[in-house]
């Protein structure tokens, strides 16, 4: 008996075992197939708030799983899961942790894990970003330049890190900017003063009679350097990557500074050549001497004839021996480079850039670094490696003896001297301008109810063409970062000529910049742009709705079909439809067209509500 009963334990374990595998596979493939929705996706339902805190509405959408079939089936998409906490500031195509679990192959010394490196489809995070808790709607420019509030960006350590250099400083509920930076520790105004008399501009202004515009700041901490070049008339593009000092770039467009994420690495700069006027770096730990001089020679490819580059770092002064190494090393790279020391004081110099190629044909043969290739296309900018070779200007540039271009402001409606680049006549670029003009007034006679002067502040054009929409804005006391996309006419050149910034992209993926970056979007024809390539409509939405700041606004220019196509949209993305207005027929291309003015409503999840209280 004793053997039975041991047989048929043993069977009732063979048994148990067999069922417990049997569970254990299917619990394996179904988190296989529906996992990452857990760990990517999240769970947490939606609170909306009312008028009385938030001004929000009270029509309130606790669903978090996605419901209903894709919105071009014909059916209105009622949610989209909510994204889990941690990735309240996800920036997708610079997401250390995804580049940590893709195993790729990158060259840390070079930088390359700070460059863009997209998820594949299948790894989107097709989920929307929650607000962090508490969130509040950003303090207004100009009193944004000099505070915000500590709960929209709840990161205090480069106030104790940089506390020397009065970066920033917690202050109750904000942080306040007092102006410094790594080099200019008593203040920026101070700093960008002394640098003008450096160079002998007329009543120490930078701007020097409108002649300096567009500033390149690489490594640009929390931009404070181009904040207070505002108000001289100059607009800055401030970059820094999402390093160690992560939040900088959050910082800077929480204050409402144009900045944008990106790294001095392998890829050219996403702007054309001859962009900046001046350029600069305030102990930007850079190594301007690695790669025979590769990344001082894509500095060189973006700066004007005639440019600046301001260059404030101990070599500049040198004190010890290593200081001394370097700075000989540099100083016989410019040389070559046929750059000629404007001014120096104190750890501060100022190359300047010759006017003309006359000197790089004067060098010897076999000089370092090389001219690139006359077939090298100086301006291709997306995805394009460096290369560690001299631009040389055109034929046009050279004989001009510089840009050409006029005085700031008089420059945003001159006819550039690029236009020729793509065969467009003056008269193409005045109509531009009268069309643009018109349509911007139509557009702030829809968004009148809902906004005040100070309503908005960081603004994109998500397909810039020649700029006119943000030309159309100068008046306004707001800044537009242009989008020119990758694969259409390259006409960045001519928004920079115009005394404008913005950078190249695809938006087949994501933008480099982090969550609630952007008050207003303009999105005129972009999204049937997408459409045509065979990239995902509703990838895009959700990317906008990610950059878009609580309360913010989108204003879609496009055909009928996509306008009924986004309306699918609106409960699923928490939108609301502020304003729709046909096109008017005001040309031949856009008979087709209509305006759809959105609004994104302000939510948390329960468990960041609860957070908060």
């Amino acid at each position: 008996m004793r053997g039975r009963s041991d047989e048929n334990q043993k069977r009732r374990l063979v048994i148990w075992v067999v069922v417990l595998v049997i569970l254990g596979s299917g619990l394996y493939l179904y988190s296989q197939n529906h996992g990452s929705s857990a760990i990517e996706y999240g769970s947490k339902s939606l609170r909306k708030f009312g008028s009385s805190y938030w001004g929000g509405d009270d029509d309130a959408d606790d669903s978090s799983t996605r419901s209903g079939n894709y919105a071009d089936d014909g059916v209105i998409l009622k949610s989209f899961p909510v994204c889990d906490d941690r990735h309240i500031e996800l920036i997708p195509c610079l997401d250390r942790h995804l580049i940590y679990q893709s195993r790729l192959k990158l060259d840390l010394s070079l930088m390359e894990h700070y460059e863009r490196h997209c998820p594949q489809p299948e790894r989107r995070y097709n989920c929307l970003i929650p607000p962090p808790p508490g969130y509040k709607v950003p303090i207004k420019w100009p009193k944004s330049r000099d505070e915000v509030w500590k709960v929209n960006i709840p990161h205090t350590h480069l106030a104790t890190e940089k506390s020397d250099q009065n970066w920033m400083v917690v202050k109750g509920e904000k942080i306040s900017f007092p102006g410094g930076g790594t080099h200019f520790h008593y203040g920026a105004d101070k700093y960008i003063a002394s640098i003008a008399r450096m160079l002998k501009f007329p009543n120490n202004r930078l701007n020097n009679r409108g002649n300096i515009r567009t500033v390149f700041d690489v490594g640009c901490g929390v931009a404070s350097f181009g904040g207070y070049l505002l108000s001289s008339d100059i607009i800055a593009m401030s970059l820094a990557p999402n390093d160690v000092h992560q939040n900088q770039i959050q910082f800077a467009l929480e204050r409402g500074i144009p900045a944008s994420l990106g790294v001095l690495g392998t890829k050219r700069l996403p702007y054309p050549s001859r962009s900046f006027e001046l350029a600069h770096c305030s102990r930007c730990r850079i190594d301007w001497l690695q790669r025979n001089g590769i990344l001082l020679l894509e500095l060189d490819r973006v700066l004007r004839p005639g440019g600046y580059f301001a260059y404030s770092s101990p070599e500049a002064y040198a004190q010890d021996e290593e200081d001394l190494r370097i700075w000989r090393k540099m100083s016989a790279l410019v040389e070559r480079m046929c750059w000629k020391i404007a001014s120096k004081q104190n750890q501060t110099v100022i190359w300047v850039k010759p006017l003309t190629n006359d000197c790089y044909m004067e060098r010897a043969p076999g000089t370092e670094p090389p001219l690139c290739k006359s077939d090298e296309d100086p301006d291709a900018v997306w995805g394009v490696p460096m290369e560690a070779c001299i631009t040389p200007y055109s034929d046009q540039q050279h004989r001009a003896r510089g840009s050409g271009l006029a005085p700031w402001p008089a420059r945003l409606t001159t006819p550039p001297p690029r236009l020729s680049d793509f065969g467009y006549t003056n008269e193409m670029f005045e109509k531009d301008m009268e069309l643009w003009q018109q349509r911007v007034e139509d557009y702030w006679n829809l968004l009148s109810p809902k906004i005040k002067p100070d309503t908005l502040r960081n603004l994109m054009d998500m397909k810039a063409h020649m700029g006119s929409f943000a030309g159309a804005l100068k008046n306004k006391d707001v800044w537009v970062m242009n989008v020119v996309p990758e694969n259409g006419p390259n006409t960045l050149k001519i928004i920079y000529d115009r005394g404008l910034i913005g950078t190249t992209h695809d938006w087949c993926e994501a933008f480099s910049t982090y969550p609630r970056t952007y008050d207003l979007l303009h999105a005129w024809t972009i999204i049937s742009d997408i459409e045509a390539k065979g990239c995902s409509v509703e990838d895009l939405l959700i990317e906008m709705d990610r950059i878009l700041r609580p309360k913010g606004f989108i204003i879609v220019r496009d055909k009928r079909p996509i306008v009924e196509l986004i309306k699918k949209y609106l409960k699923a993305l928490h939108w609301e439809a502020v304003a729709t207005a046909d096109s008017n027929g005001e040309s031949e291309q856009d008979e087709d067209e209509m305006v759809f003015i959105i609004q994104k409503k302000v939510w948390l999840t329960s468990e960041s509500f609860r957070s908060s209280e």
